[in-house]
């Protein structure tokens, strides 16, 4: 099943909603460090409601340590990003996959992506928004993979 990666989350509600959706999938959550944020926010667990002990998540302090776990468990690592080079409808998904988005502001370090195996976007109206949430992004994302693999 796809895992969900947020690198550098900022935003405790998006990271909440995000962990809900992963609960409601049973998709495993990582989260990469620094966080803009403590586990023990309140905006945080709210976002979450009482969804977090169902959320299998796993916690990165950097970038290099969520590398070494990935390259032992295996699977595509693929990065979100508004320049990616494939559509996220047009991409076909494996079970393996890891969709990585990255902090709210920031997106994904370049360096980062350009190891990835594969950067997806998710087209929008640029001229009218920068981006989407990364919480509805996570969430295109995830139940486009899923459509595909038959898992929903």
């Amino acid at each position: 099943m796809p895992q969900v990666v947020l690198v550098n989350p900022l935003i405790p509600p998006n990271t909440g909603n995000i962990a809900r959706t992963c609960a409601a999938t049973g998709t495993e959550l990582h989260l990469v460090g620094p966080l803009g944020f403590e586990l023990s926010d309140r905006y945080l667990k709210r976002a979450g409601l009482d969804y977090w002990p169902y959320v299998k998540l796993h916690y990165y302090e950097s970038l290099e340590k969520f590398q070494s776990l990935h390259v032992q468990r295996g699977g595509r690592c693929l990065g979100f990003s508004v320049r990616g080079s494939f559509t996220y409808s047009k991409f076909t998904y494996q079970a393996s996959d890891w969709l990585v988005f990255g902090s709210e502001t920031t997106g994904l370090p370049s360096n980062f992506l350009t190891n990835c195996d594969a950067t997806i976007s998710i087209p929008i109206d640029r001229s009218k928004v920068r981006s989407l949430n990364l919480s509805v992004s996570v969430a295109v994302a995830l139940f486009e993979a899923r459509r595909q693999l038959e898992l929903t």
